[in-house]
C-alpha cells in the first residue's frame, strides 16, 4: 500500500508540472495579446468575463509565484535569521553558505549527472517510439485500427501493478541496472494519441505528392512528416524530460546502488526523511545548528534541481504553442 501511495504521489507530482507549464505558457500567451483585444471593442458583458478571468488566472499566478518567491528567497537567508526572524531584505542577513554545501557534496553532483543521462535517453526513446507507434495509427485504411485502438485505450487504464512488474524486471535481470529506468516508461499511450492527431492534422496530399515521386513509406516518414512535426516532437520531450526529471519511485524501487541513483533519491533524503548527505553538515558540532542548516538545504536544493527545467523551457516555447493545441478547435 505505502508503494502504491509513493508512486500515486509520483504520478500528481509529474502531473502538477505539465499543469505549471502550461499555465506559464498561458499567463505569456495572456500578456503578449493584451494590446491587441485592447484595440478590440468590447461589450459590458465581455468585459465581466474579461475580468473574471483575469481574475482567476491572477489568483493562480500568485499561489504560483508566492511560494516559488519564498523559496528563493528563503535559500540566500543565513540560517540564524531565517530561524529566528525569517525573510529578511537586509543583504548583511543573505548568505550563500547552503548552495557552498550544496554544490560542494559529490552525491549532488552525480545525482544530477545521473538525472541528466535518464531524462535525455529516455526522452530520446520515449519520443522515437511514440512516433513510430503513431504513425501507423493515424492511417485510417490501417486493417485492425479500431482493434489496436482499444488495445493501447486499455492500457491507459489497467496495468499489471507494481509485484508482477517488479517480478518481471527481475527475471529479465534489469534490477539495478540503468534499463529499470529507462524501459518501463518508454511508451506513453496519450502521447501517441497525441502525436496521431497531429499526424491526422498534416495534408495527405503531401503523401500522394510524396507517392508520384516514388517515395515510399519510410522515405515520406523520415523526409517529409517528420519535420513537419517539429512542435509535436517539443512537447513531447518537453512532457518526456519534466516526467523523467521528476520521477523517483521507479528508482527507489529498482536502483540499490547509490551510484545509479538520481537526483530525485538524493532530494528525497533531504527534504522527505530529513537526512542531508553528511558531508554537508558534517563540520557543524551543535544539534541545534545542524537542524537549521538541514532546514536550509531545503530551499537550495529545491532551487538546484528546479534550474534545468526553467533553462530549459524558453527554447521549447516557440514549439509549444502548436504543440500544446493539437486537435483544438480553432476559429
Amino acid at each position: 500500500m505505502r508503494a502504491q501511495k509513493n508512486k500515486s504521489k509520483a504520478i500528481k507530482r509529474s502531473t502538477i508540472d505539465r499543469v505549471i507549464l502550461f499555465l506559464g505558457y498561458s499567463v505569456l500567451a495572456l500578456f503578449t495579446k493584451m494590446e491587441t483585444r485592447r484595440k478590440m471593442k468590447l461589450g459590458t458583458s465581455d468585459k465581466v468575463i474579461l475580468g473574471i478571468g483575469y481574475t482567476v488566472l491572477g489568483i493562480f499566478v500568485l499561489s504560483i509565484l508566492i511560494p516559488l518567491v519564498y523559496i528563493l528567497m528563503a535559500s540566500f537567508m543565513d540560517p540564524n535569521v531565517l530561524n529566528n526572524q525569517g525573510i529578511s531584505f537586509r543583504i548583511s542577513d543573505w548568505s550563500l553558505e547552503a548552495y557552498k554545501r550544496v554544490l560542494e557534496d559529490k552525491m549532488i553532483w552525480r545525482g544530477f549527472a545521473n538525472s541528466f543521462f535518464y531524462s535525455i535517453t529516455a526522452t530520446a526513446i520515449s519520443v522515437f517510439i511514440t512516433l513510430l507507434a503513431a504513425y501507423p495509427m493515424s492511417k485510417k485504411d490501417l486493417v485492425g485500427r479500431k482493434f489496436f485502438n482499444a488495445l493501447f485505450v486499455i492500457t491507459m487504464f489497467f496495468g499489471g501493478g507494481l509485484i508482477p512488474t517488479f517480478i518481471l524486471m527481475n527475471q529479465l535481470r534489469l534490477v539495478n541496472t540503468v534499463w529499470a529506468i529507462l524501459l518501463p516508461g518508454a511508451f506513453n499511450v496519450w502521447n501517441m494519441i497525441l502525436a496521431r492527431t497531429y499526424y491526422q492534422s498534416v495534408s495527405g496530399e503531401l503523401w500522394e505528392a510524396a507517392q508520384i515521386d516514388g517515395a515510399n513509406e519510410i522515405q515520406y516518414f523520415f523526409r517529409i512528416l517528420l519535420p513537419l512535426c517539429k512542435p509535436i516532437i517539443a512537447v513531447l520531450a518537453l512532457w518526456g524530460f519534466v516526467g523523467m526529471w521528476n520521477s523517483y519511485f521507479d528508482a527507489m524501487i529498482y536502483l540499490n546502488d547509490a551510484d545509479l541513483q538520481p537526483l530525485q533519491l538524493v532530494l528525497r533524503s533531504i527534504l522527505v526523511q530529513n537526512t542531508p548527505q553528511s558531508g554537508m553538515i558534517a563540520d557543524i558540532q551543535s544539534t541545534a545548528e545542524m537542524a537549521k542548516m538541514a532546514e536550509l538545504l531545503k530551499y537550495s536544493t529545491i532551487v538546484v534541481s528546479s534550474i534545468p527545467l526553467l533553462v530549459m523551457y524558453p527554447f521549447f516555447q516557440k514549439y509549444f504553442d502548436k504543440g500544446v493545441m493539437v486537435g483544438s478547435i480553432k476559429g
